[in-house]
């Protein structure tokens, strides 16, 4: 019997000691995963953007709107650096006050701020990836630094010129939100204040019905990463007052088609063809009027097609990040293919 149990005993430790040599052999993965770096760049007119970095590659990505963004692609962290930041008076970057709103929020003071991003990091070249109104943004980026820049990324983004117009076929008009939340929502606007009143509320409730629009298909609403209740500037009764300056310099914007033709890096314009917020057309427009880009349609996906359709579009990124272009990116040779 005591034999018995010393044998038992030896089996024993010699599978533990098996396990733990294998163990050793291979790196745990919290040991391997790329660790996050958080903190804040101060711009040249004192306001600090929160950023949040990760991976060590030789190449750097710089991403803003860190706070819609940063979950979908962090995962780039294992090939790249990837520096992603919330832009002025978002996310958990400062908040503007209101007096100082129409002097320091426009498109031209988030370009300036890429910039700053850049040499606070000491990188001599980024690729860029912008999403909605910032697709446009970095392509302006492009036009006044143009040795800074590798390649570009459009994430679903707006039209060259605000307010343009499209064929049917290259916009989507519909609205998938619960009406009934939606009425809710304007009762409690005018009859309560609510939204001053309990803005974290009222943006809860109002997101629940808003981020059902930005995907393709309704029953993808959870697949999307951001939570920006959680950040003060993102409530409506802030992010209203922020839009009010911030797009207003947008409009005005009537860049020249020969400018942007003038941009010779390679571009991957990638957008869904559902897209509420950027027609599906300005996508294509870009890809048409940029002489180095490619159009990589998402079939039925709308404008954070990251997050509904992510087997499609993070593979795509890496594989053009990387230098080549992914299956799938056309030449867009026509506005619209149906004509």
């Amino acid at each position: 019997m005591q034999s018995a149990t010393v044998a038992l005993l030896t089996s024993l430790a010699l599978v533990m000691s098996a396990t733990a040599a294998m163990a050793q052999s291979r790196p745990s993965q919290a040991a391997t995963a790329p660790k996050v770096e958080e903190g804040y760049v101060t711009t040249d007119d004192g306001t600090r953007l929160f950023y949040e970095k990760i991976g060590s590659g030789p190449q750097v990505v710089i991403v803003p709107l860190r706070l819609y963004t940063f979950e979908a692609f962090k995962q780039l962290g294992d090939q790249f650096t990837l520096i992603a930041y919330d832009t002025r008076n978002r996310g958990r970057s400062d908040p503007i006050p209101d007096d100082q709103k129409a002097s320091k929020l426009s498109i031209q003071h988030d370009v300036a701020d890429v910039e700053r991003i850049r040499q606070h990091f000491k990188v001599k070249k980024a690729s860029l990836i912008g999403y909605s109104y910032l697709g446009l943004m970095v392509v302006m980026y492009a036009m006044d630094h143009p040795d800074a820049v590798e390649r570009l990324v459009q994430l679903g983004p707006v039209p060259i010129k605000f307010g343009t117009e499209y064929p049917d076929n290259l916009m989507n008009k519909d609205e998938p939100g619960d009406p009934a939340l939606l009425q809710e929502l304007r009762r409690l606007r005018k009859e309560e204040n609510y939204h001053v009143t309990h803005p974290k509320e009222y943006c809860e409730k109002e997101w629940s019905y808003s981020r059902v629009g930005l995907v393709g298909n309704p029953a993808n609403a959870d697949k999307i990463s951001a939570k920006p209740c959680e950040m003060p500037n993102e409530y409506p009764i802030n992010l209203a007052k922020h839009f009010e300056s911030s797009f207003a310099s947008v409009q005005k914007l009537d860049i020249a088609k020969e400018k942007i033709a003038a941009v010779k890096v390679p571009v991957l314009t990638i957008h869904g063809t559902k897209d509420r917020n950027a027609p599906y057309g300005s996508g294509r427009e870009w890809a048409l009027t940029l002489p180095n880009a490619r159009l990589l349609t998402i079939k039925d996906g709308a404008h954070q097609s990251f997050d509904e359709f992510p087997e499609i579009v993070i593979p795509a990124v890496r594989k053009f990040l990387a230098g080549d272009w992914p299956q799938g990116a056309e030449r867009v040779t026509v506005l619209n293919p149906e004509s």
